[in-house]
């Protein structure tokens, strides 16, 4: 079955607005989350400018043995990523149905601080359909 890890939001100044773990091998603690999300800012900005082609948004896709990581970076600079098992299909699809939803209920919301970490109820209820939904849509094929 192919699995979710784990969901980061990352603000444009490279701040992490939002972790989720959806997994249940190798749980990480506050501090490793930030961690890594401070490095796969730095690691997204380093590839921009690094890239030989022109108008490069960054890494979209990193492949290791144990993981995949799919990056989507919204106009603004807000970047969403999912750690999951290697080989899991349509992972872009679903990183940007969870920037839809971040949209809808978290910039919606009038109580919410733009770059400020995301405290919004409706946004986590949704977004954890969405990802036991991918589970089910996965499952099925």
């Amino acid at each position: 079955m192919a699995a979710i890890y784990s969901l980061y939001i990352i603000n444009k100044s490279g701040g992490l607005i939002f972790y989720k773990d959806c997994g249940t091998k190798g749980r990480m603690d506050t501090n490793d989350s930030l961690r890594v999300a401070s490095l796969w800012h730095s690691m997204h900005a380093i590839s921009q400018q690094l890239s030989p082609v022109n108008g490069c948004s960054g890494i979209e896709l990193l492949q290791a043995d144990t993981f995949d990581l799919h990056c989507f970076q919204s106009l603004p600079g807000t970047k969403f990523f999912v750690v999951c098992e290697p080989g899991t299909p349509h992972m872009e699809s679903l990183l940007r149905y969870i920037y839809e939803l971040y949209t809808d209920y978290v910039l919606k919301n009038p109580f919410y601080e733009i770059e400020m970490p995301i405290r919004c109820e409706l946004f986590d209820i949704n977004l954890t359909q969405a990802v036991q939904s991918d589970r089910v849509a996965l499952l099925g094929r």
